[in-house]
């Protein structure tokens, strides 16, 4: 579990709480009991940056005639 701090805390334990992130071990700054940043490693990667698009590539395929498949019948039920 991410350990929380309030800002006070933070402010008044901020050098061994940035060893701890630097180390892995990332923390919540939260202000009045509600979480405000996150505090991680430069070299972890963030949520951000996970890369989504494409992670499929190469597992399936699409047929060529696709965008024609089932054309007649959808003609049909909507008359077009």
């Amino acid at each position: 579990m991410i350990e929380t701090v309030n800002i006070h805390q933070a402010k008044t334990n901020l050098s061994r709480l940035i060893e701890k992130a630097a180390k892995g071990e990332p923390f919540i700054i939260a202000k009045a009991g509600k979480p405000m940043v996150k505090v991680i490693p430069l070299d972890q990667p963030s949520d951000a940056k996970v890369q989504r698009i494409g992670f499929m590539a190469g597992q399936f395929s699409v047929p060529d005639d696709f965008d024609r498949m089932g054309r007649d019948e959808i003609e049909g039920l909507f008359g077009a």
